[in-house]
């Protein structure tokens, strides 16, 4: 039985080749391509469950293929770059990347953030229906989201952190019991995650993200939905 189906995005043929030979070996069915025009046109003709997404790609840069594939789509997916700043790392999630690995990686680490960017809590774990947050109407059935009347697109993680912060409404959760609970258990120090996140849902949520009513943060210990 596959253990689902990965998308390999890179212009070196030699890592698409690696990639190939060490994910076929755990399991997964692969298929690769070399620039963003050619994935973009790989999700459109076949199912896949995440995508391996290079961030220096030639052309169509990784960001801007992220942006792309997100705009349309809930797959997984993980970006994969050499460069490891602070500010790439939030540009890699901004465009909704599920996840940020540099290379060079090792494939036990790799393999790992694989399977926590393919989990999905299971929608009976949490809220059913519909539920207001000041102008925002979340609907967890449907998993869509409308804003003073426009609906707004929200990734997996970010529904999954919002979803386990309406569970724990009124109560700070703490940053590593957030991580641990929307990434896996190998995750509690990304706090770094956390606050782009954060901040995502708060411009498709709040009246004012700068000056949040309902999504709070408590400095130093984790976040808080106020809903009363």
């Amino acid at each position: 039985m596959s253990a689902g189906r990965i998308l390999v995005v890179d212009d070196d043929p030699q890592i698409r080749r690696v990639m190939r030979v060490t994910l076929t070996g755990q399991g997964y069915e692969v298929d690769d391509a070399k620039s963003g025009d050619a994935a973009l046109e790989k999700l459109r003709e076949a199912r896949f469950d995440l995508v391996l997404l290079d961030m220096n790609l030639p052309g169509m840069s990784g960001i801007e293929t992220c942006r792309e594939m997100r705009s349309h789509s809930e797959i997984a997916i993980i970006m994969l770059t050499v460069r490891d700043s602070e500010e790439d790392k939030v540009a890699a999630l901004d465009a909704g990347a599920d996840d940020y690995v540099t290379k060079p990686y090792n494939a036990p680490e790799l393999l790992a953030r694989m399977r926590a960017a393919l989990r999905r809590t299971p929608s009976a774990q949490g809220p059913a229906g519909p539920l207001k947050i000041g102008a925002a109407e979340i609907d967890f059935d449907t998993r869509q989201v409308v804003t003073r009347g426009k609906r707004v697109r929200l990734t997996p993680k970010e529904f999954e952190l919002l979803r386990y912060l309406v569970v724990h409404a009124n109560k700070v959760v703490a940053h590593r019991e957030l991580l641990q609970a929307v990434w896996g258990p190998d995750y509690g120090d990304q706090v770094d995650y956390l606050r782009v996140f954060v901040n995502q849902l708060r411009k498709k949520i709040e009246p004012n993200p700068s000056n949040p009513l309902y999504l709070l943060t408590e400095p130093w210990v984790g976040y808080r939905l106020q809903l009363s």
